[in-house]
């Protein structure tokens, strides 16, 4: 319930396909995930912060929500400004983190790359190439790469959960009021 009273994102670009996971979505993958409790956790492209939040619920030392819109990033920075070690970072994931981001954990729903092909790759890369070695992904369930991908970055991949993710009309190019995807969540691992 405590992710489901989080602030919206602002959802105002489409082409960085900006979408909220809903609070029963996040608790459930949430509740799924491994690697969480005391440990260094990075939500990429954190939108609200509401994967980093439910981090910092169940356990996390610290939580870096990564996150290039400034907009989003200040309804994160509201959303978690009671938890002191929960920090903001307005940062456009480009193949990298961060200096100061060293996490054991990253979470991340990035682009899916419908919008612009190939969008999600630096967010992938960005995470494989970190000090984590664990990452939780939600992506297309429609996606083939991520194993592959993975495997040739020296990660197994495993999935936790399959779920659908409820898209409520908020840009020019929907054509219904709801509709929903389906989503496969992945569990990383270096092998």
């Amino acid at each position: 319930m405590a992710l489901s009273r989080l602030p919206e994102h602002p959802q105002t670009n489409a082409a960085d396909e900006q979408y909220s996971t809903e609070g029963d979505l996040a608790a459930r993958w949430l509740s799924a995930m491994d690697g969480l409790e005391n440990r260094k956790v990075a939500d990429l492209g954190a939108g609200n912060g509401i994967l980093g939040i439910g981090a910092h619920l169940l356990g996390a030392s610290h939580v870096w929500l990564i996150e290039a819109d400034s907009d989003a990033a200040e309804v994160a920075r509201t959303a978690s400004s009671s938890f002191p070690d929960v920090e903001v970072l307005v940062h456009r994931i480009d193949g990298e983190l961060p200096a100061e981001v060293q996490p054991e954990t990253v979470l991340m729903n990035p682009p899916w790359g419908w919008q612009t092909k190939g969008a999600d790759r630096p967010f992938l890369i960005a995470a494989m190439n970190s000090s984590a070695n664990l990452i939780h992904l939600m992506h297309s369930a429609k996606a083939t790469h991520i194993e592959r991908l993975a495997v040739e970055h020296g990660w197994s991949a495993s999935l936790t959960l399959e779920a659908e993710f409820r898209l409520p009309a908020r840009y020019q190019h929907h054509v219904s009021r709801m509709g929903s995807t389906a989503v496969k969540c992945w569990r990383l691992s270096r092998d």
